[in-house]
């Protein structure tokens, strides 16, 4: 540049550009050649020796501390570098642990819904029960109360716990209907009850074989949740443990 003195420099660099060269004239007049050194060394007698060997010793004290700050540094790198991949794996992990998590509980609510089929078809098939113990004038009566109010309960669950609830009901409702069906003689030659029996016994396995399949994916789902370090993600995201359908 100073081959051509008549070069322009644009105004917005000349501030910086006269800071930055007050600041090397600066260190250049602070600073003090060998020959300096050892003149003033021989004004207060100090031998030549010992101010080469002083310079020698701040030099190489210099270096290593330049050496121990570039260590340093490269250490500070390195810790970076590994925090940031373990906030990596943390974060690939964290979210691998919610999708399984949350596939195993669509799998209990699938689970569910086909259990919950199969309690509707029962409670679909309580009219038909009414329709045959409203020929009985007093027991029957008694009988037609206590099926209507266990399917209003089923019906009026929302829940699975106050389903199941409600599916108790059902059940002691229905037990109560087969034992009328015992004790009269009359019905047990009903060509309309004996078909209902059928429908009610198949239900009743299904529900068996659905109960259990809800149960498993309860059971699958929970201990994911609950097992460490699972249980961490699962309180983070608000996943709750099922209640078994007993």
């Amino acid at each position: 540049m100073m081959n051509n003195p008549e070069k322009r420099i644009p105004e917005e660099m000349a501030p910086d550009v006269l800071e930055l060269a007050s600041r090397y004239y600066a260190q250049h007049t602070q600073s003090y050649s060998a020959a300096d050194l050892v003149a003033a060394g021989q004004e207060v007698d100090i031998p030549v020796e010992f101010i080469e060997q002083a310079i020698q010793d701040i030099q190489e004290r210099q270096q290593q501390e330049q050496a121990a700050q570039q260590q340093l540094a490269r250490f500070r790198q390195r810790l970076v570098t590994i925090v940031a991949g373990i906030l990596a794996i943390s974060i690939i992990w964290t979210g691998w642990t919610y999708n399984l998590i949350q596939s195993s509980g669509n799998t209990v609510e699938a689970a569910w819904a086909q259990m919950e089929n199969q309690l509707q078809r029962r409670a679909d098939l309580i009219p038909n029960l009414i329709n045959i113990a409203q020929a009985d004038a007093q027991q029957g009566k008694e009988l037609v109360a206590l099926l209507e109010r266990s399917r209003q309960a089923y019906l009026q669950a929302a829940t699975p716990q106050e389903k199941a609830d409600a599916a108790v009901q059902m059940n002691q409702a229905i037990a109560g209907f087969t034992n009328y069906v015992v004790a009269s003689y009359q019905l047990q030659s009903n060509q309309l009850l004996t078909n209902l029996q059928y429908e009610l016994t198949g239900t009743e396995n299904r529900l068996a074989v659905e109960r259990r399949r809800y149960n498993q994916a309860v059971q699958a789902y929970n201990q994911k949740v609950q097992s460490f370090p699972n249980s961490l993600v699962a309180n983070m995201f608000g996943f709750e443990k099922r209640e078994f359908f007993r």
